[in-house]
């Protein structure tokens, strides 16, 4: 799934979650492909959950999964604070509540839509392409531009 994104991703690759860290275990070489898109003018926008906020928090109580999901962004952000210097990658943290997650390249998009006490590995993911304006493609988009207003950058 994701690898067919960063395929296409020539201009921009969007990734929005709480902690996903399925992608750098599957993708051993992520972070280096990552980089190499950047390096090609890709621009690359990360936003991983606030391990301490009160949302992600939230999630880990209604999932039965406690401090599990607390720890699990701690990794993700972990795994690409490598990528934080690299010209062209944006990596930020958000508290906000996560409905879906959205991996979007060009007009195709992966969402993980959340179901309420279900690990986000055990609910299903849609594969979206833009085929008209202002569809249910767009409006996730725009969700991932919402969030992003409201995200903090990784520095240091």
């Amino acid at each position: 799934m994701f690898v067919n994104l960063l395929a296409l991703a020539r201009d921009h690759l969007d990734i929005l979650v709480y902690a996903a860290v399925f992608l750098h275990e599957a993708y051993p070489r992520l972070n280096d492909v990552l980089t190499e898109r950047a390096e090609a003018r890709c621009a690359i926008r990360i936003a991983v959950g606030d391990a301490d906020s009160a949302n992600v928090q939230q999630r880990g109580t209604e999932e039965r999964f406690g401090h599990g999901i607390e720890s699990r962004c701690r990794l993700a952000l972990m795994h690409y604070r490598a990528l934080e210097a690299t010209p062209g990658i944006d990596l930020q943290t958000h508290d906000t509540t996560l409905y879906s997650s959205i991996f979007r390249a060009v007009d195709e998009m992966y969402v993980n839509a959340h179901v309420w006490g279900v690990n986000a590995f055990g609910a299903p993911v849609w594969h979206l392409r833009r085929t008209v304006d202002g569809g249910v493609f767009d409006t996730y988009t725009a969700s991932f531009n919402a969030v992003w207003q409201t995200g903090r950058p990784v520095k240091g």
